[in-house]
């Protein structure tokens, strides 16, 4: 009888975030942010591994030790999915906000503080842990592996946020424009033997291409050339023809994501090929854009992937956490855990790493019911919030949060 009645609330938590949903909203572009925002996790969880050495722990990658693996980061790097959607909505929205009388500080300021509002919880939580693990006696080179893990996608936000400030400006810019600096750096760089640190030109750069992109369809700009299917046909097969090309013959790395010990990283900062194998993701997800509206229309579907959005900050951030946790706390002094201490040297290690996954979404689970309150915000006064039904807006009860905010977040 308990199931049946939990099994029932989780029917209506589906069937009201459906109803808070408006009718116009895309639900592609969500389920799109969803599954880069998986992708994301998913990679640091399959190509990130903490080696138990001597009492301390150093980063390893079984990209290093496995080249055969390359191709799962031709899967799980989504970063040009997160600024593709990210372009999108922002040009949509500072529309919107303009058409409501919204001043470009005003949507700024919401925009930003759902962003770096749970950044300075996590920034919080680890200059506590790593006082308590340096008092402790953990090693200093541990500590460092384990700060750098947590910091190191903070760059992402930072970039995001730049190119969020600019919206209005690069709203109407064309995406070969940004593409033309990465061609013309990467060519000083590589073919010149140009200073290395030229290449930080790209970090902007190359991640405006998708965002520009972005920005177009969100604003439908121009007419019709995103609309079709051509269009993301000729981003995705140049795209993948481009960068076949130049991981072939002009020599860039295979892999989509950094490799330690690599002479040079596709991703730090973005080489073209990372551009060009983001613009093939792209055109992929124009294409679909009608497949995923379709899967969108299931309540079901949508609940879970309206949830993710919801969360998708708190995920990002805490997903390394949730993986350290498990690492370090199943330490023992009998020996290292084969997939969570190993070196990520042989088909043994994948298939071990695989059966430690569910363990990290169950940490990470933990991590998000403590921390997820921070990404949401201050509850409006008295708690009434507006629930939209059937495109109305509703004032009043007590609707959960999916179901509350789902119409107007957008991550």
């Amino acid at each position: 009888m308990r199931d049946l009645r939990g099994l029932g609330r989780v029917r209506a938590l589906v069937r009201r975030i459906d109803a808070a949903t408006p009718p116009g909203r895309d639900r592609a572009v969500d389920a799109l942010r969803a599954v880069a925002i998986l992708g994301v996790v998913l990679g640091h969880w399959l190509v990130t591994a903490l080696v138990a050495d001597s009492g301390t722990l150093r980063a390893a990658s079984p990209l290093r030790y496995q080249p055969e693996l390359t191709p799962v980061s031709w899967v799980f790097q989504t970063l040009a999915l997160f600024f593709l959607v990210g372009g999108h909505t922002a040009a949509k929205g500072y529309a919107a906000a303009r058409a409501r009388g919204v001043g470009y500080r005003r949507w700024l300021r919401a925009r930003l503080a759902r962003l770096f509002r749970p950044v300075a919880v996590v920034l919080t939580v680890w200059a506590v842990a790593a006082g308590v693990l340096l008092g402790s006696g953990v090693s200093l080179l541990t500590v460092h592996t384990l700060l750098e893990l947590v910091l190191s996608p903070l760059w992402f936000l930072l970039v995001y946020a730049v190119l969020t400030a600019a919206t209005p400006l690069v709203a109407r810019l064309h995406p070969l424009w940004p593409l033309a600096v990465v061609l013309h750096v990467d060519l000083v760089r590589f073919g010149f033997d140009g200073p290395a640190w030229l290449g930080w030109i790209n970090l902007p750069a190359g991640w405006l291409v998708p965002y520009c992109l972005g920005a177009m369809w969100g604003q439908g700009r121009p007419r019709g050339r995103l609309a079709g299917r051509l269009a993301g046909w000729v981003l995705l097969i140049g795209g993948v023809v481009v960068t076949a090309g130049l991981v072939l013959v002009g020599g860039y790395p295979a892999a989509m994501v950094g490799v330690p010990g690599a002479p040079v990283s596709n991703l730090n900062p973005p080489t073209l090929a990372a551009v060009t194998f983001g613009l093939a993701q792209c055109g992929a997800a124009l294409l679909l854009r009608g497949p995923l509206r379709r899967a969108m229309a299931r309540p079901a579907a949508w609940a879970a992937v309206a949830l993710v959005n919801l969360s998708a900050m708190t995920i990002f951030l805490w997903h390394q956490t949730a993986m350290m946790a498990v690492t370090v706390t199943a330490l023992r002094p009998a020996g290292p855990l084969a997939g969570l201490h190993t070196v990520p040297d042989g088909p043994g290690w994948v298939v071990d790493r695989l059966l430690w996954l569910p363990v990290f979404a169950v940490a990470l689970l933990i991590c998000w019911a403590a921390f997820h309150s921070y990404e949401a915000g201050r509850p409006r006064k008295g708690g009434s919030r507006v629930v939209r039904r059937g495109g109305r807006p509703v004032r009043g009860g007590r609707p959960t949060r999916g179901a509350g905010q789902v119409a107007e977040r957008n991550v």
